[in-house]
C-alpha cells in the first residue's frame, strides 16, 4: 500500500473543467441565437423596407398627409 501512488481528488480541477464546457456552450448558443434573428428578422425586415420604398412615391405621400389636415397651418 505504501507504494502506490496516491491518485488526483476529482474536485482537483473541477470548476476550470466545467468553466470550459460551459463557455464553449455559451458560444455556440449565442451564435447560434444571432444567426436565427439575423437571417429569420433582419433579413426580411430589410427586404420588406425595400420593397415599400421601391415603388414609394414621396410626393404622393405628402399630398395625401396634407389633404388629411397632418401639415396644414391649423391648429
Amino acid at each position: 500500500m505504501a507504494s502506490s501512488v496516491l491518485t488526483k481528488s476529482q474536485m482537483c480541477g473541477l470548476l476550470a473543467r466545467q468553466l470550459e464546457i460551459h463557455v464553449v456552450g455559451a458560444f455556440a448558443v449565442s451564435v447560434g441565437v444571432a444567426a436565427f434573428c439575423k437571417f429569420s428578422v433582419a433579413d426580411p425586415r430589410k427586404k420588406a423596407y425595400a420593397d415599400f420604398y421601391r415603388n414609394y412615391d414621396s410626393m404622393k405621400g405628402f399630398e395625401e398627409k396634407r389633404k388629411a389636415w397632418y401639415l396644414s397651418e391649423h391648429k
